[in-house]
């Protein structure tokens, strides 16, 4: 049976689309998770819209803007809930250090990302983006929001998490062998506290409307980040989200994203995947040799200093230390902070490599 013929006998057939889209997510999903894969909850959703985008064509289907808006705040406030006392405390006792190491890497893959954007291997602000070594998610949602093309952002953050994750994994298995220790199962259904989860949601949906009424800028992140860790650390606001939720926020981003692929876009990434996939192994080979220099020079254990130092996301490397012999507070300090410091200069790298490019940004 041909494309063509496949394409038709789908048009043609009664199941409704969402509920396709929902098997066909809920089913990569699984399938990731054998493989312990961090980020299944969003690659899943965004592989499966892909997959039904190119089939059934783009536009067909299209998440509606509230309950997308929605989803971007949770994941805003997910950001939020790592930012703790214990970890803002790490950051400030060695302000120095981690100020260091943290413009290091950014230093190094915003580099990466303009010689991608020099290549014309991606269009302007969305190599650097793509190279950006922040919370993956947050990344793709911010980078629409200023004007890059999201697709190719999210193919190139989710090509990284895939590399990070496996070689983080990879890295520390060998380096705790003798442990046998295995990360934390999925639990898609814990305990509630529900008094905690309903301020959270009249939280997200005072952000979420305070967002679209302002028009702020890549807002769906950053005020329910800020807003929601202030309150967190005031202990005003308890964040409570459970997993299901989460995943129904992966979910609504991912699809987002997934459903507007075209052929073209997929060719543009088939062709970059090359190069893009040398210039995250030359990041984490860079990463790496900084984790020598904070052992050597630092004394930090080098599992510690390997986990701090990897370039993303930080959802992954959280749940590869939890189950490793490490710091954690440490590893979670580093990892935080360069994420909201490419909160606050992402943007301005990104205008910056775009105006010395000047180079369009969607290739289709």
């Amino acid at each position: 049976m041909s494309f063509s013929d496949a394409s038709r006998l789908l048009r043609d057939a009664g199941l409704p689309k969402w509920a396709l889209l929902l098997a066909l997510s809920t089913a990569l999903v699984v399938f990731l998770e054998l493989f312990a894969l961090p980020a299944s909850l969003l690659i899943g959703p965004m592989v499966a819209a892909i997959a039904l985008a190119l089939t059934i064509g783009k536009g067909k289907l299209r998440v509606p803007f509230w309950p997308l808006q929605f989803g971007q705040v949770l994941v805003g406030l997910m950001m939020a809930r790592t930012i703790t006392p214990d970890i803002l405390g790490t950051m400030a006792k060695d302000a120095p250090l981690f100020l260091l190491f943290i413009f290091s890497v950014i230093a190094i893959a915003t580099g990466l990302g303009w010689l991608l954007t020099r290549w014309q291997v991606l269009p302007g602000t969305t190599a650097v983006w793509g190279s950006s070594p922040g919370g993956a998610s947050a990344m793709v949602i911010m980078s629409e929001a200023y004007g890059a093309d999201a697709r190719l952002v999210a193919f190139m953050q989710y090509l990284r998490v895939v590399f990070v994750a496996v070689g983080a994994s990879v890295v520390s298995r060998l380096w705790v062998a003798a442990d046998g220790a295995e990360p934390p199962p999925l639990v898609l259904f814990p305990e509630i506290d529900w008094p905690a989860f309903a301020a959270t949601m009249a939280f997200a949906a005072f952000c979420a409307y305070g967002v679209r009424r302002l028009r702020l800028q890549g807002g769906t992140i950053i005020v329910p980040l800020f807003l929601g860790a202030l309150l967190q650390g005031m202990g005003l606001l308890k964040i409570e989200l459970p997993m299901w939720l989460l995943a129904i926020a992966y979910a609504l981003v991912g699809w987002s994203i997934g459903l507007r692929f075209t052929r073209s876009i997929l060719k543009h990434v088939a062709r970059a995947l090359p190069r893009v996939s040398a210039c995250i192994v030359l990041l984490m080979a860079l990463c790496g040799c900084m984790a020598v220099a904070l052992h050597v020079f630092a004394g930090i254990d080098p599992l510690t200093a390997y986990l701090a130092t990897s370039p993303g996301g930080a959802d992954s490397v959280a749940i590869i230390a939890a189950s490793s012999d490490v710091d954690v507070p440490f590893v979670m300090a580093m990892q935080t902070g360069r994420f909201l410091v490419i909160l606050m200069i992402g943007p301005t790298l990104a205008r910056f490599i775009a105006r010395r490019s000047g180079l369009a940004e969607n290739p289709a």
